[in-house]
Order: structure tokens, then C-alpha cells, then sequence
């Protein structure tokens, strides 16, 4: 018996045509924002989900950049944050000085992001913004705190109340 691969999808939140528009606004913003800056800033994915999210925003960006990913795990081998993040995989490329927006697929208690975020400011950067493709401010568990003239940059927002989900575009 062959199964369909979005035989388990109950009901599709956003079509691929509003993901990409939405990727495309994003890009177009973060381009606004940098192309006056002296160096244009680092993107650095957060491991492993944000890739795709990543690549399609790296395409649409308007001017030239570089790229790092970053790997942070809370969750170990289930679905629900511990809450003590810890950086399994660091960035190859020298951060300090430079504008860094990490890249991330969902942004839930904050847990992971705040960890990077000191990683990052340990290192020395001028400043971080973050980009997500989802973001559950409602699931937040502890405050992110941008460094220097940081932004959040963010696709869609979902948001939980109780067992019922409302999600919308930004």
C-alpha cells in the first residue's frame, strides 16, 4: 500500500506561492536595511532546519554576502525543548565586527536563539538580527534580546492558545 506524502497534512496554512512572496519581502527588507552598510552582513543558518528557508532567502538578497551555519540542540531525541541549548556545530567563518542575522525555521520558547546570541556576542559581533521563517511568540519562555542595531525579520506567526493554533501572515 503506497501512502502519499502530504497524505498526513490536515490542512495546508500558507501555499507555496505565499511562502515565496513572503521570502521575497523578507529578502527585499533585509536588502533595504544592509545596502548601505560598510560590509554586508553574515547569514548564518541554524542547523538543520532553517536550510531550505536559508537557501531561498540567499537567492533573493541583492547584494553579495556570506553564509555559515551554526548547529544548537535542545532538543535531543524529542520534540519538546530541554531548555538548555548547547552549540554542537560552530560557525567556520570569523564573526567579529560584522553584522550577523541568524536564520532560523521556527522561533518557539526563545530558548535556543538567546543561546546563540551570546554565543555570537562572546565572539564579538557588531550586531545580531534574526530572521524566522515561523515565529510562536506565545510559546516564548525567556526574552530575546537583539544585539546593537538588530531587527527580527519574520515570515509568518503562529499562535498558540491552548490545543487551537491561529496562524497568520506578518
Amino acid at each position: 500500500m503506497s501512502m502519499s506524502l502530504d497524505s498526513h497534512i490536515e490542512k495546508v496554512l500558507w501555499t507555496q506561492d505565499q511562502i515565496l512572496d513572503r521570502v521575497a519581502q523578507i529578502a527585499s527588507q533585509i536588502t533595504l536595511d544592509f545596502k548601505a552598510a560598510p560590509d554586508p552582513p553574515l547569514l548564518v543558518g541554524v542547523a538543520n532546519g532553517a536550510f531550505l528557508f536559508l537557501a531561498d532567502l540567499v537567492k533573493r538578497v541583492q547584494f553579495p554576502l556570506f553564509v555559515d551555519l551554526v548547529r544548537a540542540q535542545s532538543y535531543g531525541s524529542g520534540t519538546l525543548s530541554n531548555g538548555a541549548p548547547s552549540i554542537s556545530l560552530d560557525l567556520k567563518l570569523d564573526v567579529k565586527g560584522k553584522h550577523v542575522i541568524l536564520v532560523e525555521d521556527i522561533v518557539d520558547t526563545g530558548c535556543t536563539l538567546s543561546c546563540l546570541i551570546e554565543h555570537l556576542e562572546a565572539k564579538g559581533v557588531s550586531s545580531v538580527s534574526i530572521c524566522a521563517f515561523l515565529d510562536k511568540p506565545t510559546r516564548r519562555k525567556v526574552h530575546i534580546k537583539l544585539v546593537g542595531d538588530g531587527k527580527f525579520y519574520k515570515g509568518f506567526e503562529v499562535k498558540i492558545y491552548s490545543q487551537t493554533f491561529y496562524a497568520h501572515m506578518l
